[in-house]
């Protein structure tokens, strides 16, 4: 059986995306729905490039979790294992666009369905095809999700799976700083890849440098950090090796789902590369560095269109 699969739980709702950048939220004269969430877009990712792909999450029983399940399934995401509720709604995040395409967020999750999925819900025969669980940190919160992840992740390492985490910061999604950042130095330990921004790297460790940092990241299980700067690249480290590759300039319409798409195309790349979870800590310089090249081309490309997954590029129009 082919173990290759990825397999993200999490959240996945509609970001409504304004009409217009440049200016606030009282601006907006109009949003149009999109499929969102970060380990939707992940899978979303992963599958246009011809992987297989499978969520895990819960969606309200409404006209937004239908409009979901259909989009998923159009991108050729597995959306057997979503459940369905009808004691919360589905997510929702209303997201308004600065003139460089940069975002902020505006959440209905109060609950939403995602947030109740249980941990009951996950099955270890979800996991017998998988090359990768991948998971972020909206849904780490004091609701039942935050088990049902640490569920996935003992599912995962019983079938060797590789375990992926992008910490994917919402501040005002928490009760406080100091939670959110408890919650993701306690789960950064059980992954195995960790990818974080520059933007994320002094909040979490308290450090503005990467190679000072590493300490503090490469702990538990973590066999290789990624580290993301923009336009100016994203660097990679294992124990042993460390690589760089410049970003590629571009004109960015909207960045909704780039660091989605940068992690879900790596996690294609290094299985597309025949590397598992016992060879990350392996890895040489020129794979690291082919690595991060393939998914610099994979967001440049996305940033100059709207959206998330309908943004990201497929193997039909990629050339790297």
């Amino acid at each position: 059986m082919a173990k290759d699969m990825l397999v993200a739980i999490g959240e996945a709702l509609i970001d409504f995306i304004p009409d217009r950048k440049g200016c606030d939220f009282s601006e907006v004269t109009a949003f149009a729905p999109k499929l969102g969430g970060a380990p939707a877009n992940v899978c979303g990712a992963y599958s246009k490039l011809g992987g297989r792909s499978r969520l895990l999450t819960q969606l309200g029983d409404d006209p937004f979790g239908q409009k979901i399940l259909s989009e998923l399934a159009d991108c050729g995401i597995d959306t057997g294992c979503i459940s369905l509720t009808d004691k919360a709604n589905t997510a929702l995040a209303f997201v308004s666009l600065g003139a460089d395409g940069d975002r902020t967020f505006s959440f209905y999750r109060k609950p939403s369905a995602d947030m109740l999925y249980q941990p009951e819900s996950v099955r270890a025969e979800y996991f017998d095809e998988a090359y990768a669980l991948h998971f972020c940190s909206v849904s780490l919160g004091d609701f039942p999700m935050r088990d049902a992840h640490l569920a996935a992740i003992t599912a995962a390492r019983s079938r060797k799976a590789i375990v992926s985490f992008d910490p994917n910061l919402r501040f005002q999604l928490w009760s406080s700083r100091e939670a959110l950042r408890q919650t993701v130095t306690r789960f950064i330990p059980l992954a195995d890849i960790l990818k974080l921004s520059d933007e994320e790297l002094e909040f979490i460790t308290g450090e503005t440098e990467i190679e000072k940092a590493l300490p503090r990241l490469m702990t538990g299980s973590v066999k290789l950090v990624i580290y993301t700067c923009g336009s100016g690249g994203a660097y990679a480290y294992t124990a042993d090796c460390s690589a760089h590759a410049p970003g590629k300039k571009v004109c960015a319409a909207d960045t909704t789902g780039a660091g989605d798409g940068f992690i879900g195309s790596l996690l294609w790349k290094l299985n597309d590369m025949g590397i598992g979870a016992e060879q990350l800590s392996s890895l040489t310089e020129e794979q690291l560095r082919e690595a991060l090249r393939f998914s610099n081309e994979f967001c440049a490309r996305s940033v100059q269109k709207p959206g998330a997954i309908d943004s990201y590029p497929d193997m039909r129009d990629y050339n790297v």
